[in-house]
């Protein structure tokens, strides 16, 4: 009767190595079942190792039927086997058989399940595992604490790991290194690096770790950009003198200054390495070429590929893809395609990524002809195009004009798994935009919208759209539609929103919107100031005072920012906001120039403060500043609702009498005046004298033209 495999392993052959020689007898009965505890467990063992926990538990349950004692080997194995496979709820309750046999779980048992609670992410069970082992008169050895360290760590419960360590302590045990790096990396994610450094300071004094654990240290401090920690632990003293540092070290330390963007340090180390008696290894070359390719720093990591190559080290398909990724983006595309072509000659398969980047970078370029020659390239290959890759070319198309193209892309994006992402679809909006197609660009958009996949780019390119083609009230909804979802997230966004409210009039959401750029902490750009200009200006704020606000910014003079942004507040009705705005640059230590006293003159003015106004036009001449046209046509606003004609009136006569040079924004400041008095008689005189000099001014300037032609003729 031939022996199955199953049959041999359960014979009291496998324990005793045939030792027994089988009698006639035994041969007529045929293969015996195992009596031994120990044969069964090995059986079970090589089942679970195997993966066939249903062989496993067979044998379990043959060994409950055959009455053959069990013993903790015994549980602890189907214990591990079950939980491994993830039947927890199986593995305790064969913890409660176990107990119920009179078998007792030793600490090995608890180990077993504590790593099981870990792995699974259940840390309040890992701890109360741990607790039950000293419960039961038991001790907790080195791996149960490593199982626990590692479990807390993982969650980042510094608390909890820090009693863990204390209770340890306590008991004369010390942190293994193995737990060592985990430690580390929660408490750098914790932002806690005093804690860290404590920790390392506090092992090294039984003497510093393995290669291996000094470089998992290392990579911990590396992941959030802390170099000069890595580096730290790079340098520390080794036990043995001239003991060299592992190839490990050197390339998470290169790493860590990729990280911090120190491509100096790196490239140093690197070239210092074989000082050292440590060789770089292909991973190396290949980080470094990766990081040095990601900086731009594209010629020396060619150079490096070069003398990778000339080490027999052959670079990695994600090396080659960094290079040429880099080459497109600086639009070095005779350059990309060359290190495309020496990968083929390496025998290297290029990816997507690969002709992803080829592909991008000319579409980038407007070469839909080379981008379509490398996608059909990569089809021919047997790659699959990603949305990445048809993006790129739907880019490509969209340079050139080309709306076929752009549908044949656009359907087939929609046709592969997971359908059309974000930066396709703005893109189909953004070409339909720019073509004019209203309908169509409407409609992609609604689309976006209904799957709540709409951005800011979605918004903004709608807005844009409605607002060239004159459909304001469309482009102030999608505006207002925008700030309700919390889209404005830059000075960007702010900016072209300010701009739609600007062109459809709605000054006082413009200074809205200004606060509430400066209440989120974002700065105001140029752009931004650009638009508050042209808000000052279609507001009616004088045009002189725009140029004076105008050129103090492009100065760079103090609190040039600060006064532009309280004369939009006080121009839209803003009042409070410019107050408090004017108080932070007029009770400032700072000597101000004229513009700054000026737009606090108007902000007082404004908001009816008659005397702070007053006030603040004294303190400007104490300051030995002479009042400019511009505080002259805000001293005219004052007095004129102040009631005060003859301030009005005193500064008329100035100007009449050729003390002031004339200005139309002063001579409507003076009528407005007037007016606000109820004086309409003297308000109509200031008309005609600002009919007369202005008619008269252009007549002068018409002769003085004439008479420049007449000389040029005679000449």
């Amino acid at each position: 009767m031939p022996i199955s495999f199953k049959h041999f392993l359960s014979t009291e052959l496998f324990k005793t190595g045939g030792r027994n020689i089988l009698n006639s007898s035994n041969k007529e009965i045929g293969p015996q079942k195992p009596q031994l505890t120990s044969t069964f467990n090995t059986l079970i063992d090589l089942y679970g190792k195997a993966g066939r926990l249903k062989d496993a538990a067979e044998v379990f349950a043959d060994m409950l039927k055959s009455g053959v004692a069990m013993d903790t080997i015994t549980f602890n194995t189907m214990i591990f086997i079950c939980g491994s496979h993830g039947n927890l709820l199986e593995a305790e309750s064969l913890l409660n058989k176990m107990e119920e046999k009179g078998i007792s779980p030793d600490t090995k048992t608890y180990n077993i399940l504590l790593s099981l609670y870990a792995n699974s992410g259940n840390t309040d069970a890992a701890l109360c595992c741990y607790r039950r082992i000293r419960d039961v008169g038991l001790f907790p050895d080195d791996v149960t604490h490593r199982a626990l360290l590692g479990a807390l760590c993982s969650k980042n419960m510094v608390q909890a790991v820090e009693t863990l360590i204390d209770e340890m302590e306590k008991s004369s045990v010390s942190v293994n290194e193995h737990s060592l790096p985990s430690i580390i990396k929660m408490y750098v994610n914790e932002g806690a690096l005093d804690k860290a450094n404590d920790m390392l300071q506090k092992f090294l004094m039984n003497g510093v770790p393995s290669s291996s654990i000094c470089a998992a240290i290392m990579d911990a401090f590396a992941e959030k950009g802390h170099w000069l920690e890595a580096e730290n632990v790079f340098y520390w003293e080794r036990g043995v003198p001239g003991q060299r540092r592992d190839v490990i070290e050197y390339n998470v330390l290169i790493k860590a200054y990729g990280k911090g963007k120190l491509y100096d340090k790196a490239v140093s180390l690197f070239r210092g390495m074989k000082n050292h008696g440590t060789w770089p290894d292909g991973c190396t070359y290949n980080s470094l070429i990766q990081m040095l390719s990601g900086a731009d720093l594209v010629d020396q990591a060619r150079d490096l590929m070069v003398e990778m190559q000339g080490m027999a080290f052959k670079p990695h398909c994600q090396t080659f893809s960094a290079v040429i990724a880099c080459y497109a983006r600086l639009s070095q595309l005779s350059d990309a395609v060359s290190v495309y072509q020496e990968m083929l000659r390496a025998g290297v398969k290029p990816n997507e990524v690969v002709y992803g980047s080829l592909i991008n970078g000319f579409a980038e370029y407007g070469s839909l002809e080379e981008a379509l020659r490398y996608f059909n390239i990569m089809e021919e290959c047997g790659l699959s195009a990603n949305l990445v890759v048809l993006t790129s070319l739907l880019k490509s198309y969209c340079k050139v004009g080309n709306l076929e193209g752009v549908k044949a892309i656009y359907e087939r994006m929609q046709n592969l798994e997971g359908g059309l992402d974000l930066v396709a679809c703005n893109s189909m909006i953004s070409l339909f935009a720019d073509l004019g197609l209203v309908s169509e660009a409407k409609m992609a958009f609604e689309n976006l919208r209904e799957m709540g996949w709409a951005d800011g780019i979605s918004y903004v390119t709608m807005m844009f759209l409605y607002k060239d083609v004159g459909r304001i009230d469309e482009a102030i909804e999608i505006a207002e539609e925008m700030r309700l979802l919390g889209l404005l997230r830059d000075c960007v966004s702010y900016n072209k929103v300010l701009v739609c409210y600007a062109t459809h009039g709605q000054l006082y959401e413009c200074g809205e919107l200004i606060h509430d750029m400066i209440s989120k902490k974002l700065l105001p750009n140029d752009g931004t100031f650009k638009v508050l200009f042209t808000v000052l200006k279609k507001g009616g704020f004088p045009i002189e005072a725009v140029v004076q606000l105008e050129s103090s910014l492009k100065e760079g003079k103090p609190y040039a920012r600060q006064a532009a942004i309280t004369a939009l507040y006080s121009l839209v009705g803003m009042h409070d906001l410019a107050l408090k705005s004017v108080q932070t640059f007029i009770e400032s230590e700072v000597d101000l120039d004229s513009f700054a006293y000026n737009v606090a003159i108007y902000a007082y003015g404004s908001a009816g403060e008659i005397n702070k106004a007053l006030n603040t036009y004294m303190k400007m001449q104490d300051k030995h500043l002479e009042p400019d046209i511009v505080t002259q046509i805000n001293m005219v606003g004052c007095y004129g609702k102040a009631g005060m004609v003859e301030g009005v009136k005193r500064i008329f006569t100035q100007l009449r009498g050729g003390e002031i040079k004339p200005c139309k924004s002063l001579f409507k400041a003076i009528i407005d005046g007037y007016k606000v008095c109820n004086r309409k008689d003297l308000a109509e005189l200031v008309s005609q004298e600002m009919k007369i000099t202005f008619n008269l001014e252009e007549n002068n300037e018409v002769e003085s033209k004439i008479e420049s032609e007449n000389g040029s003729d005679c000449d």
